[in-house]
């Protein structure tokens, strides 16, 4: 078989059969948090950090028969029969003689080749040319959100997926589980099977979530807590959502990413009974909507709040002050989320403890490094099919998502330079080979800007207009107003959408620049995030849960707090048995000299890892 006949066959088998679970892995696996596990960004008025609140290969059966030599004539005669009218064709071509003779054959091949590579490009692109062509709003409504797949691979960004956006939102659809329940509101209870193989998948790479289940699952810890949660909602977050429930809490859920939810992973939760409101590609009033949801049940009303963004503990805090003051206390794992519970400590109007998930230890230096050390490149690959040896690329931001998204594209070859604030930061750059440069001075040559700094407008329109041609623009940082959107937005702007997450955004002069994922977090909106490194993460969250549900009166009064560093150290642990890592142990006098415990914590607080 040529290269064109499976190229064609790959695509008739994808674009027309979501049922092959098979090739659906396979086209996953085909491309190649974070400080800032995204939010919608959809603003707070008071609250100023945010405006708004196996591959496929030609089979050539090169092995040889009996007695044959490499390189022998007998290896032609085991190619397959398409191979051979491409062979015969090219030898018609090298050889006067052989026109007149293998004329017909090589003509055959041609036109085959031909027609397989015409089917191929209407294939990808039939479906991605209509509704595509429109400029996103400054109003509520969603623009340009493409709900990528219909599998459970959903969460994964291709040219041939299809997308639902023009399906209607299932507000108002009454969808019930196998057992009749009922309180969910997501894309398809259909997908809930597939849904399920995901998380059994990502339970694989979690081992920590598991170990607590096993340890925890008797004694049930949150027995009686109500835990509202707004996170991403993946396989690797339903496994943490199913091991709250194992321990005991009620579990109510909505998405902090209009992007990032998979709707088969939403699905099996809702099977599994837990009410969860989200879908991937909601409008701005649907993400508010389905916090509500989760908020206002008559019947039901939460004493625990896990954030992913501050969204939904601000629309709590907003609403349903009375309610706000019965929580027992707020996890978060966001910077963005952790700056907006400061302001309300400062202001003195937290009044409830809060524990700051995302400057622990175990989130800093392994989720925020590792995971975008690996997920920056994949969400890259997967939208734009960019080679980036020899790229110029600039990374806005220098903390441990900077450092990530930094070591992952220069081991590709890529040419980096890095803005930021922090003198300190811009050091550790400077000693790591970059060049610590303003953004202004290289804006006109970079190739790519990537934004990871949690704050807003880090790219304006000044920047936006003085980038170059094909200037690929996306963001790793927590919120959405890194980049200037709303500038994009303009009357004299043209958008075209290219495929689900990549928009060109046109000047009138014919320029234009690739912007990924709407200026929202590239990794969880294009593509996905290791699960190992998300179980450390989710461990320390439901640690946290469990401190705060269980302490006792006066242990923790209406502030914002750290983890404590025992549990950060237990959270790595747990961890380690899946490298076979055997610790050494500290004796009695090696104990004594450094002043701790032989059982730890070996790091004093102030310790910078």
């Amino acid at each position: 078989m040529h290269v064109g006949s499976i190229r064609l066959s790959y695509h008739l088998l994808y674009c027309h059969s979501h049922t092959s679970r098979t090739l659906t892995a396979t086209l996953a696996a085909r491309g190649d948090m974070a400080e800032e596990q995204d939010h919608t960004g959809s603003p707070s008025e008071d609250l100023p950090l945010t405006q708004g609140y196996p591959e496929l290969r030609a089979g050539l059966n090169g092995e040889m028969e009996e007695g044959g030599a490499p390189g022998s004539t007998d290896q032609a005669g085991k190619c397959g029969p398409n191979l051979l009218q491409m062979l015969k064709a090219a030898e018609s071509r090298w050889s006067p003689q052989g026109q007149d003779r293998d004329g017909d054959e090589a003509s055959g091949a041609g036109e085959l080749v031909t027609e397989a590579l015409k089917t191929d490009m209407q294939i990808q692109f039939t479906d991605q040319n209509e509704e595509f062509n429109k400029r996103p709003t400054k109003t509520g409504h969603r623009s340009l959100s493409h709900s990528i797949s219909q599998s459970s691979t959903d969460s994964h960004s291709s040219v041939c997926s299809d997308s639902s956006e023009d399906e209607p939102t299932p507000k108002g659809k009454v969808q019930k589980t196998s057992k009749g329940f009922s309180d969910f509101c997501i894309k398809s209870i259909k997908q809930a099977e597939s849904g399920r193989r995901e998380i059994e998948i990502a339970q694989q790479e979690m081992p920590a979530l598991m170990v607590l289940r096993k340890r925890a699952g008797g004694e049930k810890p949150l027995a009686g807590a109500k835990v509202v949660g707004c996170t991403h909602i993946t396989a690797q977050t339903a496994v943490l959502i199913e091991t709250l429930s194992a321990l005991g809490a009620q579990c109510r859920w909505a998405a902090c990413n209009i992007f990032s939810t998979q709707n088969a992973a939403a699905a099996a939760l809702a099977e599994g009974g837990t009410s969860v409101f989200a879908w991937r590609g909601e409008s701005e009033d649907d993400f508010w909507w389905c916090i509500d949801q989760c908020v206002g049940a008559e019947t039901w009303q939460p004493n625990m709040i896990l954030d992913d963004g501050g969204d939904l503990t601000h629309w709590i805090y907003k609403k349903y002050p009375s309610l706000f003051k019965k929580v027992k206390g707020i996890v978060e794992e966001s910077v963005t989320g952790v700056y907006r519970l400061y302001q309300l400590s400062k202001a003195g109007r937290l009044c409830i403890p809060a524990i700051n998930v995302n400057d622990s230890v175990t989130k800093q230096k392994f989720d925020n490094l590792y995971c975008c050390k690996e997920s920056i490149l994949e969400g890259l690959k997967r939208t734009t099919d960019v080679m980036f040896g020899g790229k110029q690329v600039a990374v806005c931001g220098y903390g441990e998502v900077g450092k990530g998204c930094c070591a992952a594209l220069r081991a590709l070859g890529a040419v980096l330079y890095v803005t930021e604030v922090d003198p300190i930061c811009a050091l550790q750059a400077c000693m790591d080979g970059f060049r610590v440069i303003k953004l202004s001075e290289v804006v006109r040559q970079v190739d790519v800007i990537i934004t990871c700094t949690g704050n807003k407008n880090v790219v304006g329109r000044e920047h936006l207009d003085r980038m170059k041609n094909g200037c690929i623009v996306c963001n790793m940082g927590h919120s959405n107003t890194e980049i200037d959107v709303v500038s994009l937005q303009a009357a004299d702007l043209r958008w075209e959408r290219v495929r689900p997450q990549v928009d060109h955004v046109i000047w009138p002069d014919g320029k234009r620049i690739v912007l990924l994922a709407e200026g929202r977090l590239l990794n969880l909106s294009c593509s996905t995030v290791p699960s190992f490194v998300l179980s450390i993460t989710a461990t320390t969250q439901a640690l946290a849960l469990i401190e705060l549900y269980n302490a006792p009166e006066g242990r923790y009064k209406q502030d914002v707090y750290l983890m404590p560093k025992k549990i950060d150290e237990y959270v790595a642990s747990l961890h380690l048995p899946t490298f076979e890592a055997h610790l050494t142990e500290l004796n009695e006098d090696q104990a004594k000299y450094l002043g701790i415990s032989k059982q730890g914590p070996f790091k004093p607080n102030y310790y910078r890892y």
